[in-house]
């Protein structure tokens, strides 16, 4: 099958606002064999002043052709405007409508892929790589149909007044031209490719410092805490200087033979000129030198485009990678649970379809029940209530919510079911009362403070300057990790889902926060299925069933003083829990 080329797939989302950018092409040649009119009149000009000298008083044309000179050179800066604008209202299009279908595309993504695939790249490829194709479109394209034209033009020049000085102004051009060519050729694309890479970790790494930084100052971390950050860094670095090393030998000879076109300009004016100058020569010659510089800025102006032809290319390519990314598949039987009990058989689960993460999972939870995933980091806690949120879908297995397969489940069905409160929740720049609607957009505004009266955030609100309209994260207005999660919680509570997933949601809470979130959990949970995962095992004590996952697989399961009494895994988490806490209260003392 014919690959479609990088043009024609950018022109697929310019609609109707491809014409634009026809026109812009069209415009812009036209505009560069325009600029090459006023070197033809200051000819004549020169060449009347040969003439006549030294009785310049006898040059009658002077100013005629000094104003067609100054005519054309007006209009061609006019029609390369016109282009220009035809070109950027074209590119704007083209970019919009890239970053819409990105963004239309990332909604439909199941929520753990796209967190696999990395904030910071995701991030990047939306504005970045739509960047490079409304430059590709607003400037190279046009910039490039007038390389093109202006060679045309020039050529004809060259060849009109003089051929044997024409032809030695274009062996700089054929010197030129091959150097580029060795610059910019498929080993150029790969280097290019390695450097977008480089840039994608650097922004990636740095998005997952900024995040980390709470935990960072938490820990009293230094230099560790940005290391792999640094490296990233450091890598782009040594690439960049190596990559400048290599292509500086051919960029200084690439200069040297564009900018030498003097040269040969001299040795043939000489040669040629041994035998006598006549005025035609002299003028010829002045000509040239005033003309060929032309040739360099044409040759750089084409040389970038092959570059900037490779960046378009690669963001193409990164564009696509977010494309490739399926939605989960929808069901073509659609069914309704029956109830909001949950159950695994056999679940298998891989991130790179090499190594299970999870093994061989059954458990059944009944409705209204409430049950906890605990055990050693790394165990598998977090991908298994991914899995039943189904963030992701099982590599082989099944996940039941009220007796049916998910996957069965519609989208929309599915997401009236369950809900997620996250270790960090996050919260948009917005008003704390569109906050909290997000969970339910139609509710009132009076359903929206019963969601944060039983969220425990009244004192949130009673400390807000305009109350549940205060924009968070405006001009100073910030909360803290608990006051966040209880602000998440109300927007669950709104919601109002039968089955609700608390994963570490106490993890960044201060004591008093932690209280107020555990009583907010309590009126979360009201005849609800709940799925817990803590590391501070007080919180799950009082659950109806603790799951004990270790690498991947459930080891234990019962109840809290059941699993104590089993002398395993939980029996010892148990033990060095109340160690711990025994250790923070001696510290008090």
């Amino acid at each position: 099958m014919k690959k479609t080329s990088n043009l024609s797939r950018l022109l697929e989302f310019a609609d109707k606002h491809k014409y634009l950018i026809y026109a812009s092409w069209v415009l812009s040649a036209v505009s560069a064999l325009m600029a090459l009119a006023p070197y033809y009149y200051i000819w004549k000009v020169m060449q009347e002043v040969l003439q006549v000298a030294p009785n310049f008083s006898d040059a009658k044309n002077l100013a005629h052709n000094g104003w067609m000179a100054v005519l054309f050179a007006i209009l061609a800066v006019l029609v390369y405007i016109a282009g220009l604008m035809c070109s950027h209202l074209g590119a704007f299009r083209v970019a919009t409508n890239i970053r819409l279908a990105l963004v239309r595309h990332i909604v439909k993504l199941p929520l753990g892929l796209a967190e696999s695939f990395g904030s910071g790249r995701l991030r990047k490829i939306i504005n970045e790589s739509s960047a490079a194709t409304e430059t590709y479109l607003a400037h190279q394209l046009p910039d490039k149909a007038g390389a093109i034209a202006t060679p045309c033009g020039l050529l004809i020049l060259l060849l009109t007044f003089d051929w044997r000085l024409g032809l030695l102004s274009l062996v700089p051009v054929v010197l030129g031209f091959a150097i580029m060519v060795r610059m910019t050729g498929s080993r150029m694309q790969e280097r290019m490719k390695q450097y977008q890479d480089a840039l994608d970790d650097m922004s990636n790494e740095a998005v997952e410092y900024i995040r980390g930084i709470p935990v960072v100052k938490t820990f009293g971390q230094t230099i560790f805490s940005f290391k792999k950050f640094k490296e990233s860094i450091d890598r782009n670095q040594e690439w960049v200087i190596a990559y400048t090393k290599e292509l500086r030998m051919p960029m200084m000879v690439y200069t040297a033979a564009i900018n030498g076109v003097f040269a040969f300009l001299i040795a043939g004016g000489l040669w040629f000129s041994r035998d006598g100058v006549t005025d035609t020569f002299l003028l010829n010659i002045i000509f040239y030198i005033i003309i060929t510089p032309i040739i360099s800025l044409t040759l750089t102006k084409i040389m970038f485009q092959s570059e900037n032809a490779m960046i378009v290319n690669d963001a193409l390519q990164r564009i696509d990678s977010v494309f490739d990314l399926k939605p989960l598949p929808e069901t073509e039987r659609p069914q309704r649970p029956q109830n909001c009990s949950v159950m695994l058989d056999q679940v298998y689960f891989s991130y790179d379809g090499k190594r299970d993460v999870l093994k061989n999972i059954s458990l059944s939870i009944p409705s209204g029940k409430t049950v906890a995933f605990v055990g050693p980091s790394g165990g598998g806690k977090s991908t298994l209530a991914n899995v039943i949120a189904r963030f992701f879908d099982p590599r082989k297995g099944t996940v039941a919510v009220g007796g049916v397969d998910v996957r069965d489940i519609p989208k929309k069905e599915f997401i009236q079911r369950v809900s997620f409160v996250f270790q960090n929740s996050r919260l948009l720049k917005t008003s704390i009362l569109e906050n909290v609607r997000l969970g339910r957009p139609e509710a009132t505004r009076e359903e929206v403070l019963q969601a944060l009266e039983k969220a425990q955030c009244s004192d949130i609100i009673a400390k807000m300057p305009n109350g549940i309209d205060t924009v968070i994260g405006a001009k100073g207005v910030y909360l803290s990790g608990g006051e966040q999660q209880r602000i998440a919680i109300a927007r669950v509570i709104l919601k109002n889902t039968p089955i609700i997933i608390l994963d570490e949601a106490t993890a960044f809470a201060d004591p008093d926060n932690e209280s107020r979130v555990q009583a907010a959990f309590s009126n979360l949970s009201k005849e609800k299925t709940v799925i817990m995962i803590a590391h501070r095992l007080s919180t799950v004590v009082n659950v109806d069933r603790i799951y004990v996952l270790q690498d991947g697989e459930i080891v234990e399961s019962g109840t809290s003083r059941d699993l104590i009494e089993q002398n395993g895994i939980f029996h010892k988490m148990w033990q060095n829990y109340q160690t711990s806490v025994q250790w923070k209260l001696v510290g008090e003392e």
